[in-house]
């Protein structure tokens, strides 16, 4: 999976929470972006891997 489509699928996700839970706004939306990509890399540093390649696990999921 690269980044075009992870994107893709986090805009999915974001406008799905949108319509389902209203208030949700973008500085929400942007603080969860901000949280996954620190798991990203904390999940990097602690198994080596890298961040494509645990995308893709996290995809097959």
């Amino acid at each position: 999976m690269n980044t075009d489509q992870l994107e893709g699928k986090w805009k999915q996700v974001k406008g799905k929470f949108k319509q389902k839970y209203g208030k949700v706004t973008d500085n929400d939306t942007t603080y969860s972006e901000g949280k996954f990509d620190e798991m990203l890399g904390k999940l990097q540093e602690k198994t080596g891997k890298t961040k494509e390649e645990l995308k893709e696990e996290i995809d097959k999921m």
